[in-house]
């Protein structure tokens, strides 16, 4: 199953059309696409009826999937290869930070550059479907509804800035583009071994696959629902692997003008161009 939104109402892809879930479920689900989670199991039941969209799809209208998760978790170090190329040790906890839902973003939304230290990240997302509340490992798929091609583009100045402020400078307005769609675990070829990347101008930056994750999306369930509980629609940023602007020899950043596709295997890409700040 995947989940769209499209000029912000929840729309239910199917092939080359949409349904609007709205109209479809006579205002049952819909039409803010955060209402899907709010009732994961019902809508599923509900979803699995549609077989026919009643439109066609038009990717330019696409905007983000979901657009207020009430908490939106992010951690860094989470690929051995990015923990190498940093030259930091492997971590023995998650490293546990926030983007502020306000920085979220449509699939093709433009990037404001906001100074000469813009890098990308880009990242599987995983989106909650069920409360987890102190999960074990062995349940966290269970409360998973689906997953989504993020980038958690940074200025870097502002992160390093102070001490660390990386929320910050992980949260600028646009510098969370998600999409093109959420696709449920079960139409992924495998869940936990996907290829992932991303390229600036055509030149790849990242490559890898989320078998090289410290910790796995069950784990992340597990580790963050131990502190504090998940709630339908929230957001993990599972970390990004190597390949990074800022640990190039000379560092690369991303340009005015510049375009970023991101993509994860079994899910789509998204395309965000980079636009000066006037």
């Amino acid at each position: 199953m995947k989940i769209a939104a499209i000029d912000g109402r929840a729309v239910l892809v199917l092939g080359d059309r949409v349904a609007d879930i709205a109209t479809a479920s006579d205002g049952r689900f819909g039409p803010d696409p955060m209402s899907v989670y709010a009732d994961w199991g019902a809508f599923t039941a509900f979803a699995a009826t549609l077989t026919t969209g009643t439109a066609p799809l038009d990717r330019a209208t696409l905007t983000c999937p979901v657009p207020s998760p009430s908490q939106v978790f992010a951690i860094g170090l989470n690929y051995r290869g990015h923990a190498e190329e940093s030259g930091m040790p492997i971590p023995e906890v998650p490293a546990t930070f926030t983007k502020f839902p306000g920085s979220l973003a449509g699939p093709f939304d433009p990037i404001e550059i906001v100074n000469e230290t813009v890098d990308w990240e880009v990242e599987l997302v995983a989106v909650i479907g069920r409360t987890a509340d102190r999960v074990p490992e062995a349940d966290g798929w269970d409360h998973v509804a689906g997953l989504t091609v993020g980038q958690d583009i940074s200025d870097r100045t502002l992160q390093f800035a102070a001490g660390g402020q990386f929320s910050l400078g992980k949260s600028r307005r646009g510098y969370g583009p998600l999409g093109p769609w959420v696709v449920t675990p079960d139409e992924l070829p495998d869940r936990d071994n996907l290829t992932l990347g991303c390229s600036v101008d055509g030149d790849t930056m990242q490559q890898s696959r989320t078998d090289d994750l410290i910790f796995s999306v069950p784990r992340l369930v597990a580790e963050l629902s131990a502190v504090c509980p998940l709630r339908p629609g929230d957001l993990i940023f599972t970390g990004t692997p190597a390949g990074v602007g800022i640990v190039r020899q000379p560092a690369r950043f991303l340009q005015p003008g510049s375009t970023l596709v991101s993509w994860v295997e079994g899910i789509g890409e998204i395309t965000n161009t980079c636009i000066g700040v006037s």
